[in-house]
């Protein structure tokens, strides 16, 4: 569905998709083995398994049309992508970013992080190992300390952002009513604002990306969010879709200016490396918890952000090459519909790519200190629904409620045994992820696209799937008004002022020149890319009363 829909709207508008990014649960099942390490209930294992549609691409019978960059959720083949924890490829033309990663894509810079939150694993190690139990099946896909802390370590600009569930308050900066009034059994956790993930809320802080990508809750969702600085006004775009279902917003087209000489090819980021290098001493595969460095008295390093040096080092052990080798290889068999192997049982690997990684920057893959027999065998009891922290160790986050949360999400899969039956039209469309497209935009000018203000005519996704015909959407002008967020709002959560939040007043569409490596701006400013994208209008402010329809 989703390759069909992304094809009808390339003919229909006449432009070309480059790239395609997914926010998780991209279910990338090999085999029967697989499936027994996905957080979905039992009968979905059948229907999957007899569609398979991603073990075609993974045995290469057929290709990704387009370069496909994805993220980890919470219903995954985890075995599968617990075998590339510093990113790969899962088939030729899809890439994982691993447990957290940042990438490039012709000067474009991505990053990502894997998972939920959940407070009581949070400080774990990556203990997880398959086969795994009731427990561990969902605990592999929980977010870590380490990789937030990675992620804290960057310095450079990033421009977009990709996390599964939302970042803690992120709701308070956008229409917050109209999100209530498509999903209210929200209501209770965005009204005590513990929905999404306090560790994402920290990035999204520290990153301050241009766009920041999400999913998880089955809306289609936006923000806008203007960043406390001190020098020029930073703001961040965010943007949640639905689920792949006809007649939903699951897709989004967004048109990037990119660097005209950068490679065509997915390359490494330097200072990713760089950091993961740095940083590789602190890989933990036990259950016990395990701090990160802070500015206290226990620790006599805590900044592990790195220099101009350590890039030049990275890059030298790279051969001077930072394209991201196509070394693609099956570890093992696809799924066979003539030869089903359905007491095939998932095994732990070694995947060849993470360890020619390692080897090139002299990285720890913890998948050889889990062979090893150095994870903790204690089990302790994991619950997706009601995690709470541990009695004997403080949480990382003071603040965090995730615990308390008691709202049921009607249209999130669980893996409890009694699911309530739903129509069979609608279970045979398989949960899949939203996606989000960057097309080139060469060809928007190529077309004669009005892209006078920095964005062309927008649509919606449901829009290719209905018969209802394309509307125009209204442009972004980059106006005081468009920067409205509720001041009462905005007061209210978290006692922060709208003065504080609204830096500066200047235009929010004027933060990024079209090229990185353009050198200064005209005001001494590092230059930033500038990120064009339709359906531009769901970012301006809306009145609460304003109908759905």
């Amino acid at each position: 569905m989703k390759i069909a829909t992304i094809a009808f709207l390339e003919a229909k508008e006449n432009v070309k998709v480059d790239l395609l990014l997914c926010c998780g649960d991209f279910q990338a099942v090999r085999n029967e083995a697989d499936m027994k390490c996905m957080a979905v209930p039992p009968k979905y294992h059948t229907a999957m398994a007899t569609q398979c549609v991603f073990c075609r691409y993974y045995s290469g019978e057929k290709k990704a049309p387009f370069l496909t960059i994805f993220i980890g959720g919470n219903h995954e083949a985890s075995n599968y992508l617990q075998e590339l924890p510093f990113g790969g490829w899962v088939a030729p033309n899809i890439y994982y970013l691993g447990y957290a990663g940042v990438v490039q894509y012709r000067g474009i810079r991505i990053g990502g992080l894997s998972g939920i939150f959940k407070s009581h694993d949070y400080r774990k190690g990556h203990f997880e190992s398959p086969p795994y139990n009731q427990q561990t099946m969902r605990s592999a896909y929980h977010v870590r300390n380490i990789e937030v802390f990675r992620l804290k370590q960057i310095r450079q600009p990033v421009d977009i952002f990709m996390s599964h569930d939302w970042p803690r308050g992120i709701y308070h900066f956008g229409n917050k009513s109209q999100l209530l009034k498509k999903k209210s059994f929200l209501r209770q956790e965005v009204e005590s604002n513990s929905l999404g993930s306090p560790a994402a809320a920290e990035l999204l802080q520290h990153l301050q990306p241009t766009y920041w990508f999400s999913a998880h809750l089955h809306v289609k969702f936006a923000a806008f969010m203007q960043h406390r600085v001190d020098s020029l006004p930073k703001s961040t775009k965010f943007l949640s879709l639905d689920k792949c279902l006809p007649h939903q917003d699951f897709l989004q087209i967004v048109d990037i200016e990119e660097d005209p000489s950068s490679s065509n090819r997915l390359e490494y980021d330097l200072e990713w490396l760089a950091i993961l290098k740095a940083t590789s001493s602190f890989i933990n595969v036990t259950q016990k918890n395990w701090n990160m460095p802070e500015n206290n008295s226990l620790y006599s390093r805590w900044d592990y952000s790195v220099s101009e040096s350590d890039l030049k080092e990275v890059l030298s052990s790279l051969g001077g090459d930072r394209c991201i080798p196509e070394n693609f290889s099956m570890t093992v068999p696809g799924y066979d519909p003539s030869n089903p192997q359905p007491n095939r049982e998932p095994m732990h690997a070694v995947n060849p790519q993470t360890t020619e990684l390692c080897a090139c920057l002299g990285l720890t893959d913890p998948n050889i200190q889990l062979g090893k027999g150095d994870s903790d065998e204690e089990e302790e009891e994991d619950d997706d629904d009601q995690s709470s922290g541990s009695t004997d160790e403080p949480s990382e986050y003071p603040t965090d409620t995730s615990g308390l949360s008691n709202s049921f999400n009607p249209d999130e899969i669980t893996i409890e045994e009694e699911w309530e039956e739903v129509p069979e039209e609608v279970e045979q469309e398989l949960r899949s992820p939203p996606r989000l497209i960057l097309p080139s935009p060469k060809a928007a000018e190529s077309t004669g696209m009005d892209t006078s203000n920095g964005f062309s005519r927008g649509y919606s996704a449901q829009d290719s799937m209905s018969d209802s015909p394309l509307e125009d959407a209204n442009e972004l002008d980059n106006t005081e008004e468009q920067q409205r967020i509720d001041e009462k709002e905005r007061t209210n959560w978290s006692g922060s002022s709208p003065a504080a939040s609204n830096t500066s007043g200047s235009e929010a569409g004027a933060v990024r020149p079209s090229k990185r490596n353009s050198g200064e701006t005209s005001n001494g400013n590092v230059g930033l890319k500038k990120i064009k994208r339709r359906n531009q209008s769901i970012y301006a402010a809306k009145d609460d009363e304003e109908d759905d329809s």
